[in-house]
């Protein structure tokens, strides 16, 4: 197969930061994406309806002029976070989801939730106004090997909250274990989750082996190969409730390449021709539209897009960086070549 067209994907995890960071890396998922959700971890964070509003309008000014891509936008859960803040939020059109980041997980997480059972009335709250609730799952506790926290969240946390509050739509981001597709496909159909490329793509010997290679550092890390070939098998089953979300995350170089660099893969350059070639290697191409442009627009209730995008086998070179003046960001895949290229570029 030299050419697949397919229905536009949307990104249903991605990070764009803000101010000139934004203006650098909105361009290149709104070349890909119809849609795409917004996560809320800025500083400080987005955590009422006023403040993901403003959020939106920047996204918008900051698009190409003749780009119609929306933003879809999620508020992030706090200790503070009240019944009505969720009332309001599932009132309004342009918010869809909430998102839970244990305190500490990840970045800019610091003012997450320390104990989820705390603020189980605001689940209950989510559930009976059907808004989404987006999980980082992952514990944070010290004790706790840092390759096994996101299965020990899934048998500490996870399943009590399933249990607890059955109607409530969840997707667990960003899933990368055996462990968590279990989980998934063991569970009722309103629970979903997201899948990037670079866990598709990569073990964690992409990132340790021959020295350190920070841009492949991610949270949660890359695992076993065991690990990757579950996620890549889940990804390619047609199975609904695994969709596309590249939790795309981008950093200034210096931040990446220090003595204490930050999570994060930015995808977002190349993120629909990173998934091809992964659902390629599985020899499964044909399964790609589905992962990327049904499942997830059908379990947020949205319509799915109505416009194509085409890629062509065409070997390209991704630049070593992107950004200018200030903002110098090293993407996946820095410098190496890519089989897969959408015709636009």
């Amino acid at each position: 197969m030299n050419k697949l067209t397919i229905t536009q994907p949307d990104d249903w995890h991605l990070h764009i930061r803000n101010g000139e960071m934004l203006k650098t890396v909105l361009p290149h998922t709104a070349q890909q994406f119809a849609r795409a959700i917004i996560m809320p971890n800025l500083k400080p964070p987005v955590t009422s309806t006023q403040q993901a509003l403003q959020y939106r309008n920047e996204i918008l000014l900051a698009l190409p002029s003749e780009s119609d891509f929306k933003p879809l936008m999620t508020l992030y859960l706090t200790g503070s976070t009240t019944t009505q803040d969720v009332k309001q939020a599932a009132e309004c059109e342009h918010i869809h989801a909430f998102k839970l980041y244990p305190a500490g997980a990840t970045t800019n997480s610091d003012a997450g939730v320390a104990d989820p059972k705390t603020i189980y009335p605001i689940f209950e709250a989510m559930q009976q106004f059907d808004i989404p609730l987006l999980i980082h799952g992952e514990v944070v506790d010290h004790d706790c090997d840092i390759f096994d926290r996101e299965r020990v969240f899934i048998e500490r946390t996870l399943s009590d909250i399933v249990r607890q509050f059955p109607d409530l739509r969840i997707v667990l981001e960003h899933v990368t274990t055996s462990d968590a597709v279990e989980f998934v496909k063991s569970t009722a159909n309103n629970i979903a989750a997201t899948i990037t490329p670079q866990h598709l793509l990569y073990n964690r010997n992409a990132m340790l082996v021959g020295g350190i290679k920070p841009h492949y550092y991610c949270l949660p890390i890359l695992k076993r190969e065991q690990h990757r070939e579950s996620l890549l098998e889940a990804a390619i089953s047609g199975n609904p409730k695994f969709f596309l979300g590249t939790d795309s995350a981008p950093h200034q170089t210096g931040s990446k390449e220090n003595a204490c660099g930050c999570a994060g893969c930015f995808s977002a350059h190349a993120a629909i021709e990173l998934y091809a070639e992964a659902f390629e290697s599985a020899g499964a191409l044909e399964k790609l539209e589905g992962f990327a442009s049904f499942f997830g627009a059908d379990f947020y209730r949205l319509p799915r897009n109505n416009r194509t995008i085409t890629l062509t086998k065409e070997p390209w070179l991704v630049p070593d960086s992107y950004g200018q003046g200030e903002i110098n960001i090293t993407p996946l895949k820095a410098g190496e070549q890519l089989a897969w290229k959408l015709e636009a570029r």
